[in-house]
Order: C-alpha cells, then structure tokens, then sequence
C-alpha cells in the first residue's frame, strides 16, 4: 500500500521475527484524541489524548508488539521526529507527541520492539517503502479466535472510505481474544464452541487501530471519530472490548477538507475500520 492511499501522512513497518512496529506520522498540526475501551490495555500519552487536556496535536503514532515492552519503540520514533525537528513546541526545543499502543505477542518472552526498531520503521515511513497489510509490522504476531483455545490468524489491515470530499483511512492490528467476523455476521474462522476462559488470560490480546481523516476536526470531534471506530471493532470483532483486550483507537484529523459533517464521517469510520479488520486476516 502506498503513501497516496494513507492521504498525507507517511506510514512504515519494521518486521522481526513474529512481531514489528508500524508507525504512522501525519502532518504537522494534525489534531488527534482516542479511547480505551478494552480491560488490558498497553498504551503511552493516551491521557495526553483526553479532550480536556492542553495539547490538542498528534506527532506519530507507533503500533507495535511485545506488549508493554514495545513501548519502548516510541522512544525511537520520538528522537528520530526530534532531529527532523518536529514536535510540540518548546523554549527548549520541539517535544514530539508520540502515541503508542502495543499488542501481546510471543516476543514477550524474547526480543520485543525497542528503540532501534521504532527507528527503522520511521525510516521506512520517510523512505517511502510500500506500506503492505498482512502479517507484517506491528501484525506479524498476531492472532484471533483465542476465546476458543485456538490460534486463528491475526494481522494488520487498512480500509479507506470517504463522506463527500473527505476521506478516512483505517489501519488496524487484530490480535482479538474473539473471534473476526465477516460481513455476514460470521466468525470468518469457524470451528469450536466458546471455551472456558484459561485461568490468566489477561494480556495476552488486543487491538489497536488509528482512523486518519483529512477532515477539519477539533480535539473533541476526534475523540468522537475514535469512538465510532471502536463500534467498527464491534462489528468485525466478537467478543469486541473484553477485560483480556487492550482495545484501543486513536484518531487523527489533518484538516484539508472544511466541512465533512461529523456524524456522517463517524458513521463511515465505523464501517472502514471494520473492513480494515476483516482485510488484516485477508491476507492470511
């Protein structure tokens, strides 16, 4: 997928052996919210997000796996946007707002993402590389259906949908403790009935997603925006938003188009990223 299809923002992965990073830098000014609606989430900034908070600008959003420890990435997408310059602006420099989500994946137990590999996905984003779905970036890892004690295939996706003028783009790592759905209302793997739920199952799954529209939004729309993707999740995932998922969206507005009507673009937002959802495990 290439830079065209991601509207203004640049977008690159680094992938590792059964996990990786995705970042996603927008233009500057580009204003962004989000919410938590799963029980076990692994996030950085997202407090920063609330609408009540001052700083209403995004710098980068950095998915990636290894849970808790793939935070760490961000540091390295946060120092590379510093040298370029970019960032929240200070009397002592830029502070760039770098958001992170990560997913559970196996490389909790080996080498989750670091610093470096936030690194090298942000030059994959600058360099231009194909940004592709599939297990690849952040989605290398991941996996759904987990509610069943199974391991069905998990990934990355992206879906674009537009409201007159504007245009939103969803990109998504599914790593569901539910099963994927498909449009028919389906689970698109099936199988066996629903098992007991193992006796320390929290962490171990999660999805996490940025809607990116070059709508003019303010800090509260957005917020709103990032709502209406987790109805997406919804739709595409079941069991969405259970205590063992970190669930998560952010969303990000660039502001090229004035008037895209709100409710109309969360209505499509919902439905973008539901097929994003649907496209992570196309792939597999």
């Amino acid at each position: 997928m290439t830079r065209p299809q991601l509207l203004s923002a640049y977008a690159g992965h680094w992938t590792g052996a059964g996990t990786g990073v995705t970042v996603i830098v927008p233009p500057a000014g580009t204003v962004g919210s989000g919410e938590v609606r799963g029980g076990a989430p692994a996030t950085r900034e997202f407090e920063l997000l609330a609408p009540t908070r001052t700083v209403a600008t995004v710098s980068a959003v950095v998915l990636s796996g290894g849970s808790a420890f793939g935070l760490a990435a961000s540091d390295g997408v946060m120092n590379g946007l510093r040298q370029r310059g970019s960032g929240f602006a200070t009397p002592l420099g830029p502070v760039p707002i770098v958001v992170g989500m990560s997913i559970f994946d196996a490389s909790v137990a080996g080498a989750p993402p670091d610093r470096a590999a936030g690194e090298q996905a942000l030059a994959a984003a600058f360099r231009g590389d194909p940004f592709e779905a599939g297990a690849i970036g952040a989605g290398a890892g991941a996996t759904t259906g987990k509610w069943r004690q199974r391991l069905d295939p998990g990934g990355l996706g992206v879906a674009r949908g537009s409201v007159g003028a504007a245009s939103v783009v969803a990109i998504v790592v599914v790593n569901a403790w539910g099963d994927v759905l498909g449009p028919d209302g389906r689970p698109v793997f099936d199988g066996s009935s629903p098992a007991p739920a193992p006796e320390s199952p929290f962490g171990l799954n999660t999805t996490v997603g940025v809607l990116l529209t070059d709508a003019r939004l303010d800090k509260n729309d957005c917020f709103l925006l990032a709502q209406s993707g987790h109805t997406g999740y919804a739709r595409a995932i079941h069991p969405a938003h259970s205590r063992y998922d970190g669930d998560a969206v952010v969303a990000l507005a660039t502001g090229e188009v004035a008037d895209a009507g709100l409710d109309l673009l969360r209505a499509v937002a919902a439905d973008t990223m539901a097929a994003a959802i649907r496209d992570a495990i196309s792939h597999a």
